[in-house]
């Protein structure tokens, strides 16, 4: 093995036992965090659900029992599927024919049956 290599590869090793040691002391900071709330459920707003939907969805499935300790695991997958949904959610910018007004559409019903003769040419006629 030649040594450039052998650097290498200690480096990351040192870089990962770090990196565990950050993330277990942010896991301990969150327990006793999570002991100093008394309800049992903590009110998200929906910028914060969107911002730990966002980083779960790297995290690997079967890791999550480990590391999430806030919400379920089911609870960060809905968040996940429901911001995933509003996000390709067109229906505001739906085009096409405007609805017709309420008394525009009372009016119509009306003419047509006062004159049950008409076609919906003469009913379009006389409006």
């Amino acid at each position: 093995m030649d040594p450039l290599r052998f650097i290498l590869i200690c480096l990351a090793c040192w870089m990962n036992r770090e990196q565990q040691a950050v993330i277990e002391y942010l896991q301990e900071e969150v327990r006793v965090l999570r002991e100093h709330i008394d309800k049992k459920r903590i009110p998200f707003s929906d910028e914060q659900r969107s911002r730990l939907a966002r980083k779960a969805k790297k995290i690997a499935f079967g890791k999550f029992g480990e590391i999430v300790s806030l919400v379920t695991t089911e609870t960060l997958m809905r968040w996940h599927r429901r911001f995933l949904a509003a996000k390709y959610d067109s229906s505001s910018r739906r085009r096409g024919r405007p609805r017709i007004k309420i008394d525009i559409n009372e009016l119509i019903i009306r003419v047509a049956n006062e004159n049950r003769g008409w076609s919906y040419g003469l009913i379009e006629g006389a409006l």
